[in-house]
């Protein structure tokens, strides 16, 4: 069987066996369903068993914090091959082996299938469109009239808790994505895109708004709120998206895109309490 999703306005398409019980992972995914037709960025196939990978070499290894997933990346024959697990400790649940341009991926099943699915096109989504205009962002994204607001910062910093602050205090916001929201620059307008993949907080919305703002969050003991320059503001997004760096044609994606999205978006630095006033600053600020 095989179906097509689209997120962000790019069409991907898995293949797997009709009764493969890795399908049931996929409910979420049903409002991104798109028609077979036009341009596929990739396609992911699930297989029982993969090529011999006795000689991959290791190119890197990322685990941002101990209880986070752990991806391992490899060469193997012409190809990428990639390693994941849940955390830092647990041993490798899916397999990923994918062409150097991320358009035509292999995957192998090994532990958890939500787990595995989710990374394998998560991945996939993120390496595949990272040279058109697009960026898997690490944020929580709230609406407010019309427009999405992005909330960045390290792990545990309060991303999602400054979007429900803002939900619960100021009238008529909703959340688009909690985790994993899309940007993407089209016809010179930074727009936020609703994915799939939204951490732990079951939020899959098909929609996108125009960026109001993007806000750089740090705890901290009173509330305050600047402007960044366009220098700081390049680099909060920097640490904020996914992707390989080291790959020089990504990593030349990754700058233009970044460039474009910091010269047309109002980027702010918030230090912030978990309370309503830090919310209200926020808003007044970033919506004028």
């Amino acid at each position: 069987m095989r179906k097509v999703y689209e997120v962000a306005g790019f069409k991907f398409a898995v293949e797997m066996p009709d009764n493969a019980a890795e399908w049931s992972e996929l409910a979420h995914y049903e409002p991104f369903l798109s028609e077979d037709s036009g341009t596929i960025v990739f396609v992911a196939e699930l297989v029982e068993k993969m090529p011999d990978m006795s000689g991959k070499q290791l190119v890197t290894a990322s685990c941002i914090a101990k209880d986070q997933p752990r991806i391992e990346l490899y060469e193997l024959d012409g190809q990428w091959l990639m390693e994941a697990a849940p955390d830092m400790d647990a041993p490798a649940r899916v397999y990923l082996l994918t062409d150097k341009a991320f358009s035509k991926a292999q995957f192998r099943v090994l532990g958890s299938s939500r787990f595995s699915v989710n990374t394998v096109l998560m991945l996939m989504f993120a390496l595949s469109t990272a040279c058109l205009d697009t960026l898997l962002m690490h944020a929580s994204v709230t609406m407010k009239d019309g427009k999405g607001y992005l909330f960045l910062g390290k792990s545990g910093t309060g991303k999602s808790t400054h979007s429900q602050l803002w939900i619960n205090n100021i009238g008529g916001c909703s959340l688009l994505n909690d985790d994993n929201p899309a940007l993407r620059v089209v016809d010179g307008v930074t727009r936020v895109y609703g994915t799939p993949w939204s951490g732990k907080t079951p939020c899959y919305r098909n929609l996108d708004v125009p960026v109001g703002a993007i806000v750089d969050l740090h705890q901290a003991k009173k509330n305050a709120i600047r402007r960044q320059s366009m220098v700081e503001a390049y680099a909060s997004i920097y640490v904020s998206f996914s992707g390989y760096r080291f790959i020089k044609s990504m990593a030349n994606g990754f700058h233009a895109t970044n460039e474009k999205i910091v010269s047309s978006v109002p980027c702010y630095s918030l230090d912030c309490l978990p309370n309503a006033e830090a919310a209200w600053l926020c808003y007044k600020t970033v919506s004028q």
